[in-house]
């Protein structure tokens, strides 16, 4: 049986944010809010965890991971950005966006792309999300909540517990949020790609 933290969504409670960041390093795997719909995610070395999200997600081992990122310095440790690229991501982050990078070496094989080599990074724009990877202090491994069979992010955290309780050691509560995920922006080849439109503008990238 998953835990359920009614967490506030603008002033987070230090006390739940640590046990929400206690049972990621014991190896759970949480459901947690964005400013995109609801994300599941793990530890980013734990191979476990990472193949139970891909069971939830029915996902293979070929979908493009995400980092779920506390802010831009974390970006140079795990991708490979040119200067352009960067001011990009920096002019669009914290945002309902992922980028698609080449990934360094710091970031676990089983994560990346087998074939590109690239790796999903974002900064979102929710205060519990950051609050907890500030704590955690290091990224998230994270992809967007979209159930088998569903084209949209899970929005409803009370649905998401009646679906998943039995499969996730952690529900944060964080509001009932959107339901579209984010916008896709493909930057590992130099030149701006939009792989997906969602909730963030894709303007700035056209």
């Amino acid at each position: 049986m998953s835990q359920f933290f009614y967490v506030h969504p603008d002033n987070p409670q230090p006390r739940l944010l640590k046990q929400a960041c206690e049972l990621i390093a014991q190896g759970e795997v949480v459901v947690y809010p964005t400013d995109s719909g609801y994300a599941i995610g793990c530890q980013m070395e734990d191979k476990r965890a990472l193949e139970q999200i891909c069971r939830i997600r029915d996902i293979g081992k070929d979908h493009n991971f995400t980092l779920m990122c506390r802010d831009m310095s974390e970006l140079s440790t795990y991708a490979r950005v040119d200067n352009t690229a960067f001011r990009q991501i920096k002019n669009n982050t914290p945002g309902p966006y992922t980028f698609i990078l080449k990934a360094t070496k710091e970031v676990p094989r089983r994560l990346q792309n087998p074939k590109r080599k690239t790796i999903g990074i974002r900064v979102p724009d929710n205060t519990i999300a950051l609050s907890m990877l500030e704590m955690l202090g290091e990224p998230l491994m994270s992809t967007t909540l979209i159930l088998p069979g569903a084209d949209m992010a899970e929005s409803d955290p009370d649905d998401i517990r009646d679906k998943l309780e039995r499969q996730v050691g952690l529900i944060i509560h964080g509001g009932y949020l959107g339901e579209q995920p984010t916008t896709v922006v493909d930057l590992s080849e130099g030149e701006s790609q939009i792989i997906r439109y969602g909730a963030g503008d894709p303007e700035p990238f056209q």
